[in-house]
């Protein structure tokens, strides 16, 4: 392998990132797009645009001030658009950049195979309980 070669491979590398190491510039990527939050908010825009309010609802569970917070970090790493409308009363609309309409189906997959799996998970569940 030329030296040439070799830089270009470890360029590759770490431009690719790392996201076992401590220090990975992914690892809050992955925490935004897989906290519950953030996992529901993605799914949730898959089916289109929505205004906060709407999100909160379909959210079940979800808080104002949470719903805030992860809708800012998801735009922050390009999952979602937000777009303020200069209207009274003033209203934004959120939905998925075509980054986050990518990352959205890969958390669709992998929540569609949890609910699939659910009775095995759940069986599980109860016979750690059962053992303890």
């Amino acid at each position: 392998m030329t030296p040439d070669k070799k830089a270009q491979d470890l360029l590759d590398f770490w431009q690719k990132g790392n996201v076992l190491a401590a220090d990975c510039p992914s690892r809050p990527v992955l925490q935004h797009m897989t906290s519950r939050w953030g996992t529901l908010v993605m799914i949730t825009l898959m089916t289109g645009t929505h205004r906060f309010s709407a999100l909160r609802r379909k959210v079940g569970g979800v808080s104002e001030r949470m719903l805030a917070q992860t809708l800012q970090l998801l735009e922050a790493d390009g999952m979602i658009a937000r777009e303020a409308h200069n209207v009274v009363p003033p209203h934004v609309d959120y939905s998925l950049t075509p980054l986050g309409q990518q990352a959205a189906g890969h958390l669709l997959a992998l929540t569609g195979w949890i609910e699939d799996n659910l009775g095995q998970i759940l069986s599980a569940h109860a016979a750690g309980q059962n053992a303890a």
